[in-house]
C-alpha cells in the first residue's frame, strides 16, 4: 500500500501542504490534476527526491519517510523515460542491479528476464538514439522494475506516444501488474488511460487529493 499523511513540500514559490491519499496494494492508482497543481512534485516527494517540510511516507507498511530513494523500494519511471545516452539497452536494465551491488550472474538472469518478457532481446546492444518510442519506454519501465520493487512511480510515461504505440503500452502496463503485483502510481493527463488501466483515481486539486473509484 502507498500511504502519504498530511505531507508538505516546497519548490521554490510553489508548496503543498498537507496532502493526504492512499493506494491500496496491488492497485493502479491514477494521479490527475490541470497542469502546475503539483503532481510530478508529488511523485517527486514519494520517491524521496523532493525534501518534505510535514507528513509521513509509508509504504507496503513501512515508514520510508526520511530514507533516501534507493531505499524506499520505488521503482521509477520519469518524464520521457530519462534514459542515459551513453548506456545501452542492456546497461540501462543491469543499472539499478549494479548499484546494489547483485552479483553479475544474477544481474545477467535478470537483464535476460526483462529482455524476454518486455520483448527487448533484439534491442540489447543499441543505445537510446536508436530506440522507438515504445521501445524506450519498455526499455525506461524493465530498468525501473528491474530490482523487482514494491512500488512503481510512473510520470506520464504515454504522454509522447502515438496512439498505436499507446495501445501497446497500455497491453505492456496491464502485463506489469500480473506478472509482478505491483503497486501503482501513476501521474497522467488522459481520461482515456485511466478509464483503461485505473482501479482509483486521485485528482489534485486546490492542493489536495480527492479519491474516486475508476
Amino acid at each position: 500500500m502507498i500511504s502519504v499523511e498530511q505531507l508538505s513540500v516546497r519548490v521554490g514559490h510553489f508548496a503543498l501542504a498537507n496532502v493526504s491519499f492512499s493506494v491500496p496494494t496491488g492497485q493502479h492508482g491514477f494521479l490527475m490534476g490541470k497542469t502546475g497543481t503539483g503532481k510530478t512534485t508529488l511523485l517527486e516527494a514519494l520517491c524521496g527526491l523532493r525534501p518534505i517540510t510535514g507528513g509521513k511516507v509509508s509504504l507496503m507498511g513501512r515508514e520510508v519517510t526520511h530514507l533516501p530513494p534507493a531505499a524506499r523500494g520505488i521503482g521509477l519511471v520519469p518524464q520521457d523515460g530519462a534514459l542515459f545516452p551513453h548506456l545501452t539497452v542492456r546497461e540501462h536494465l543491469a543499472f539499478a542491479l549494479a548499484l546494489r551491488k547483485w552479483a553479475p550472474a544474477a544481474v545477467e538472469q535478470r537483464v535476460q528476464e526483462l529482455a524476454e518478457w518486455l520483448q527487448l532481446g533484439k534491442l540489447l546492444s543499441r543505445k537510446p538514439a536508436g530506440l522507438s518510442g515504445g521501445e524506450a519506454q519498455r526499455v525506461a519501465l524493465g530498468r525501473a522494475l528491474s530490482f523487482r520493487p514494491d512500488v512503481l512511480c510512473l510520470d506520464e510515461p504515454l504522454s509522447a506516444l502515438d496512439e498505436e504505440t499507446r495501445a501497446e503500452m497500455c497491453g505492456v502496463l496491464q502485463s506489469v501488474r500480473a506478472h509482478t503485483g505491483v503497486t501503482i502510481l501513476h501521474v497522467t493527463h488522459s481520461l482515456a488511460d485511466a478509464r483503461k488501466l485505473a482501479d482509483c483515481v486521485l485528482l489534485l486539486k486546490d492542493g489536495q487529493v480527492v479519491r474516486r473509484e475508476a
